[in-house]
């Protein structure tokens, strides 16, 4: 997004911007279940992309990346079109592999993309007003646990009635400290959802979800938030990645094999370092690398990423309260939700240069929940 909002940089200096994107927009993943309850608006949890890119000069270009070759600096894509390149940056971000549940793919909604969770709660607003559902969420982090929480407000707003189970795999917010797991289930089944924990997902059939010890669960709609994966691009583009398939770069966010390919966020692992698939870890990355990106077309000094400090993580419970923590720092509350929203919409402001709150509400660009996405750049 640094990238994008200073593209007037580059085009200043007789570069040429090209962005490459299926969409327009560009979801915020930390306002997504906010979006799924009505919490937020979709307007207040997106960026037009390619406004804020064109605006400042650049190009954009509405495709899927599907092959890079690193040598000969091309970029194939979805459409059969090629782009040549100088220096490309990938931040393709990462989605939430469907597939191997066996299930049907109509009643899945991958919380990854985010715009899903928004097609998701026009979804169940119509089913909502036939009778009452049996909502499951798969997955015992952070996500699945702000979604069922949303889901429950989402329901209640609607004045209607279901069932939701969350399955939380290993356990609930495995990694998180002994008090935030406390916080976190207690929230939960003060409001009378389901936490189902040590048991995995084990395939669908019809309308059931089938558990690993052997019981069965009604479903209406699943939510998976299992964990997430980059696409397939890297590895079948035959590019150096790490063990989960993302372009590996070193800490100046650069390929050590092809310097002219950079990346940040999820797609990318970085040499020496494991980071959690959190947000602010992007964040971080945006300014290292806009200056490497300009870096590598003026001949200038690279400068390298460090990862800070511990993040702070505060999740929307869905009924007026977070919950933050910080190292060995944990509160609970309806002034945690505040700190969290205002720490969102300060980011979105930032950003949010092309119009965005003063768009209309109807669906950009697609409609369909995008079960397994492919590449994009």
């Amino acid at each position: 997004m640094t990238v994008l909002l200073r593209a007037g940089d580059f085009i200043e200096k007789g570069h040429r911007m090209t962005l490459i994107s299926p969409s327009p927009y560009q979801y915020y993943s930390g306002m997504g279940p906010g979006m799924l309850s009505g919490m937020f608006r979709p307007q207040e949890a997106r960026f037009h992309i390619r406004k804020m890119v064109e605006d400042r000069g650049g190009v954009f270009v509405a495709a899927r990346v599907v092959h890079i070759d690193g040598p000969k600096r091309l970029l194939w894509l979805s459409n059969d079109a090629h782009i040549p390149f100088d220096v490309a940056s990938f931040n393709t971000g990462s989605h939430v592999p469907v597939a191997w549940t066996g299930g049907s793919v109509e009643r899945l909604v991958p919380v990854k993309p985010v715009f899903n969770l928004y097609l998701a709660r026009l979804e169940l607003q119509n089913l909502l007003r036939r009778g009452p559902l049996h909502l499951v969420v798969v997955g015992g982090g952070a996500a699945g646990v702000e979604v069922a929480g949303n889901l429950w407000k989402l329901v209640r707003d609607a004045g209607a009635e279901a069932r939701i189970t969350l399955v939380a795999g290993r356990g609930l917010l495995r990694d998180a400290p002994p008090k935030v797991r406390g916080l976190a289930l207690s929230s939960l089944l003060r409001r009378s959802l389901n936490v189902i924990e040590r048991v995995h997902l084990d395939s669908f059939a019809g309308r059931k979800v089938l558990l690993s010890d052997g019981s069965a669960l009604d479903c209406d709609l699943a939510f998976v938030a299992v964990g997430v994966t980059p696409s397939r691009l890297f590895v079948n583009s035959k590019l150096p990645t790490g063990h989960r398939g993302e372009l590996w770069v070193d800490r100046t966010l650069r390929s050590p094999d092809y310097p002219h390919l950079l990346g940040g966020g999820d797609c990318i692992a970085v040499e020496g370092m494991r980071l959690a698939k959190v947000g602010v870890y992007a964040v971080r990355q945006n300014p290292i690398l806009h200056h490497n990106l300009m870096a590598s077309l003026e001949g200038k000094s690279f400068r390298h990423f460090g990862a800070g400090p511990s993040p702070m993580l505060i999740l929307n419970m869905g009924d007026g309260t977070g919950i933050l923590w910080k190292k060995g720092f944990t509160v609970a509350g309806k002034m945690a939700l505040k700190l969290k929203n205002f720490i969102d919409f300060r980011f979105m402001r930032k950003f949010q240069v092309s119009g965005e709150l003063e768009e209309s509400e109807a669906l950009p660009d697609h409609s369909a929940i995008e079960r397994e996405p492919g590449a994009g750049t």
